[in-house]
């Protein structure tokens, strides 16, 4: 894998028995902790996104074999199973939280599953984990209208710089989805650094408001991740996910101007 191209492993639920909803992106503990044994074992040295996008920007080199590690919206099972072996081997990772889908005071309702409580966040937070924005109720960004836009990407932000004493630098985009709007607004925000999913491995030429994952999921196997994590055979891996997304995409695209010409009559 060429130095200059990044995997970034992008997880969801970490569960023994998660949603129905969830169990196609999740991972069972066992699972997760096995990954997380490959990496060591191969010598990856985890970094987070804010510290991915500091060495990018100021040119001052990443390590040998990075990798991140990310977990998008913000279940329980993160807490729960994700952070013993995670401080085990002492690696450095980057929750995505969707703010308005958390327990406490600023739940909105909607989640797929048993979401972190905001004492599990601090822990999280104080444990070494960055922790990012993924907007505050998850909606397809690029399909909301400004107003609408803005008040996800800055509610998010609002939230867990209250909550945690820190504004975040780092956003996800839910369901991977953006458009040069949606990255205009996100780095009107304040955000430093956002990540899309595009199956593919980070590269700096993607910009940092574009930068591709790779999604681990629940049929993921050790062998297809070892290939991943190392950058062989990516494009296979996913082509069946690529030719589903450029179906879904043009049908959006047709959404989304007909959304247009409705507000313009309106």
């Amino acid at each position: 894998m060429s130095a200059s191209r990044v995997p970034i492993l992008m997880y969801h639920a970490v569960a023994h028995a998660p949603s129905r909803a969830t169990y196609g992106l999740s991972v069972s503990p066992h699972a997760f902790a096995r990954q997380m044994r490959l990496l060591a074992d191969r010598g990856f040295h985890p970094l987070t996104a804010e510290e991915l996008a500091t060495a990018w920007r100021s040119g001052s080199g990443l390590p040998r074999k990075p990798v991140l590690i990310t977990f998008d919206d913000g279940y329980e099972g993160v807490h729960r199973h994700a952070l013993p072996t995670l401080a085990e081997h002492r690696f450095r990772s980057t929750l995505f939280a969707s703010t308005g889908w958390l327990r406490g005071p600023h739940d909105t309702g909607g989640a797929l599953d048993l979401m972190l409580s905001w004492g599990q966040v601090k822990e999280l937070a104080d444990s070494g984990m960055e922790i990012g924005g993924h907007s505050h109720t998850h909606p397809e960004l690029d399909q909301l209208p400004d107003d609408q836009l803005w008040f996800e990407v800055l509610k998010c932000r609002e939230v867990l710089a209250t909550e945690l004493g820190r504004a975040p630098v780092s956003f996800a985009y839910p369901y991977g989805y953006s458009s040069r709007r949606v990255r205009r607004i996100v780095r009107a925000a304040g955000f430093g650094i956002s990540l899309a999913v595009g199956n593919g491995l980070a590269a700096r030429p993607q910009g940092p408001y574009a930068l591709e994952r790779v999604t681990v999921r629940r049929s993921t196997g050790i062998a297809e991740f070892e290939r991943l994590v190392e950058g062989r055979g990516v494009g296979r891996i996913f082509a069946r996910d690529r030719t589903l997304t450029k179906g879904y995409a043009l049908y959006r695209r047709t959404r989304q101007v007909v959304r247009k010409a409705t507000e313009t009559r309106v």
